[in-house]
């Protein structure tokens, strides 16, 4: 028997804490890493994985994905069985956006109920990470579980922002915790906290059972982690998948278990950040794992000029098609596509996105510059903190964000 699954990707997430690269759109439409956005991942990790059939339910900002799944995640539609549909918030519950995680399924129950799989495999949107989910399947299939969540073991300070998971010695879940002020410890491992990731599998039949149970309890919140799971625990095998056994094809051992959070400000420039080392834990060049993204018909990157003081160059960096770099410096950096560098400008440490221009003189510092900024010749960024915090959003630990997207933002060059 061929096992069918249907895919649910949990895109409509606001993203408050990484304001104000959310001002105008939803988390996973986020860029990163110069050419992709932050849903890119979890819609590979489906594909590679051989999962064809996937709903991608949005609700808050949703135009600027909805406008990348519609660039860069069309299929042919020979199969009927091959899609990528975005589903707004439709309301079918009443006159209310999504509650919870648990909601945003229910809401959409009809679609599950008409595609009849025998596994609804139910991921988030806003993670970095690789991962086959067709071992996590395999193991849910062996373990004969209602559900499996995916667990990743983290240090104990850091799991209190997360679900934090009890196990037994099979791994069969014993208990969650919701934001623990002291989050239980891994048995022999007292550093560390098995925190869920917020991907589940679920056999059809368990999941419809609760979705429509959980929809009539006027005290719940209608969340999978805080309501749907907790109740399932006594009355259902649920188990924990350990991520840090997942294999990539083309990745060394020492890969296993990257997964980041990129839902602050810090997060999303540390993780842009990693992509600069010679050997990173991420590595977007592996091509036995492609990351998916949209293709655009941009020119290569051009580096112009070759005069002292002025040649145009790019050291420890990622640089997207369509860059010109006129005679500027990019030193450990991620350039977005079709960026312009004048000459005599520098960017160090910083985020670049699509169609910034960085003009004549102007330095930049540990900065994130939104799609479509303009920086006028001779302009100061990330050297002056209290000028910059008067000007621009200023991170806590002193990172400067510029916003724009849609339309060129012009910002005054104070600090020539």
């Amino acid at each position: 028997m061929k096992l069918r699954v249907l895919g649910m990707v949990m895109a409509g997430g606001k993203g408050t804490r990484l304001y104000p690269l959310t001002k105008e759109r939803a988390k996973p439409a986020v860029p990163f890493g110069g050419k992709y956005r932050i849903a890119d991942f979890v819609l590979s990790n489906f594909i590679n994985s051989g999962i064809y059939s996937i709903y991608v339910l949005t609700q808050f900002k949703s135009q600027s994905l909805l406008q990348h799944l519609s660039d860069g995640w069309q299929f042919t539609n020979l199969l009927k069985s091959q899609f990528i549909i975005p589903v707004p918030a439709q309301m079918r519950a009443g006159e209310t956006w999504y509650q919870g995680t648990a909601d945003a399924i229910f809401q959409n129950v009809n679609l599950i109920e008409q595609a009849e799989p025998h596994l609804v495999v139910i991921f988030g949107a806003d993670h970095i990470y690789r991962m086959d989910i067709g071992q996590m399947i395999a193991y849910h299939q062996e373990k004969q579980a209602a559900v499996t969540v995916a667990v990743l073991g983290v240090p104990r300070e850091l799991a209190r922002e997360f679900g934090v998971i009890e196990v037994g010695p099979d791994w069969q879940i014993t208990a969650f915790h919701e934001k623990p002020t002291d989050p239980v410890s891994i048995p022999g491992r007292p550093e560390l906290s098995l925190i869920s990731m917020g991907n589940y599998i679920f056999g059809r039949r368990a999941l419809l059972r609760e979705l429509y149970e959980d929809a009539q309890r006027p005290d719940s919140q209608h969340d999978f982690g805080r309501d749907i799971l907790p109740s399932m625990l006594h009355r259902y095998p649920v188990y924990a998948y350990d991520f840090e056994r997942n294999e990539i094809p083309g990745e060394p051992v020492e890969n296993r278990g990257y997964w980041r959070d990129v839902g602050t400000i810090e997060a999303y420039w540390e993780t842009n950040m990693d992509l600069r080392a010679i050997a990173p834990s991420l590595n977007l060049y592996n091509r036995q794992w492609p990351l998916h993204t949209a293709n655009y018909n941009d020119p290569p990157a051009k580096f112009a000029f070759d005069e002292e003081g002025r040649r145009g160059q790019a050291h420890n960096s990622l640089v997207a098609e369509g860059c010109i770099l006129s005679g500027g410096v990019v030193q450990r950096s991620v350039l977005g596509r079709n960026v312009f560098i004048h000459s005599h400008a520098r960017v160090e440490d910083s985020i670049v996105l699509d169609g910034c221009d960085v003009g004549r003189g102007a330095r930049i510092n540990r900065a994130i510059l939104d799609k479509n900024v303009r920086v006028p010749a001779g302009t100061v960024i990330g050297y002056d903190p209290d000028e910059d915090r008067r000007r621009y959003f200023i991170s806590e630990t002193g990172i400067v964000v510029i916003s724009g997207l849609r339309t060129r933002v012009e910002i005054s060059s104070v600090g020539v």
